[in-house]
């Protein structure tokens, strides 16, 4: 079993079909519209432009657990996102991401260090866990590590099909 064995719902509503990722490099962000942080929108956007064809899926999951930044209903988080960041990656239901409602797929994904050797709880909206073609997460990356961040690329290029 993988990480991308998890079920969870799309934005839209009904399974999100993570399956369907099965063989490509996946970068799952939490994400919220109204944090400081929420500019990364663009940067995610600008990987998944420049290397979807090459098998990168960006998956946003938005949460509403840090100070409520993402308040909104599916269908504003929608618009927030593609009308403000031109959003065409895929994006789930909203889950929570640390505490006894935390989704299974963040369940799976805590216990990957990070750079420094962090693991667990989720610390903040824009933190990203890059998940290998075969299913294994390859890296995390803090909320402040932004999508353009030399070592986040060189990641995702490492991983690509």
């Amino acid at each position: 079993m993988t990480v991308l064995d998890t079920d969870i719902d799309s934005l839209a509503g009904g399974p999100a079909d993570l399956k369907q990722y099965a063989g490509s490099t996946v970068l799952v962000v939490n994400v919220a519209s109204k944090c400081g942080l929420t500019p990364q929108y663009e940067g995610l956007q600008n990987l998944y432009d420049t290397y979807g064809d090459r098998g990168l899926v960006v998956l946003g999951v938005p949460c509403n657990q840090f100070h409520g930044q993402e308040p909104g209903s599916a269908e504003e988080i929608a618009e927030f996102c593609s009308v403000n960041y031109g959003v065409t990656f895929p994006l789930t239901a909203k889950v929570e991401v640390n505490g006894d409602g935390r989704h299974p797929l963040y369940t799976a994904l805590v216990d990957v260090p990070d750079a420094e050797g962090y693991t667990g709880d989720i610390r903040w909206n824009f933190e990203k866990f890059l998940i290998a073609p075969d299913g294994t997460v390859a890296a995390r990356f803090g909320p402040q590590v932004t999508p353009d961040a030399p070592e986040l690329i060189a990641a995702v290029e490492r991983h690509l099909t």
